[in-house]
């Protein structure tokens, strides 16, 4: 399993269209809830997943694309600020992206455009999912409280 990507390989697959595996039904997960999606690349040769974890708290939502089985490609955290290996500080809500030498240990403040409304879960997964190329989104049923 491969965990080490060289930078171009880890923006070539973030920037690849993603699709789903199938059909099948997922639940937008209840706080403390997580749920894991296989998706895939149009001619089915990469393999990605799209994570979806929520604390207990409703601000701890994450969101994160990994490719490669278990390269993290991008993150959108809720949590907590998060300190980056040169000692900056980026607060809340922040993007993790792959960084080659790092893995994900880099966070960067979210672009302005990429949340329409960072307050609602299900349009930030709509957001995120965007962002990371989803054209053929999971089929997530929204929850009662998503």
């Amino acid at each position: 399993m491969q965990t080490d990507l060289s930078q171009a390989e880890a923006d070539a697959l973030l920037r690849m269209e993603k699709y789903r595996v199938d059909a099948t039904a997922h639940a937008f997960p209840d706080l403390g809830g997580h749920i894991q999606i296989a998706l895939q690349s149009q001619n089915q040769r990469e393999a990605f997943s799209l994570d979806i974890s929520r604390g207990r708290i409703a601000l701890t939502t994450k969101y994160q694309t990994r490719g490669r089985h278990s390269v993290v490609l991008a993150r959108l955290d809720f949590n907590s600020p998060h300190r980056n290996p040169d000692d900056t500080e980026v607060g809340i809500p922040h993007l993790h992206l792959y960084r080659e030498g790092f893995g994900d240990k880099w966070a960067y403040d979210v672009p302005a455009e990429m949340l329409k409304n960072p307050a609602d879960p299900w349009q930030v997964l709509l957001d995120f999912m965007s962002y990371c190329r989803v054209v053929e989104p999971p089929n997530i049923s929204r929850g009662l409280f998503s």
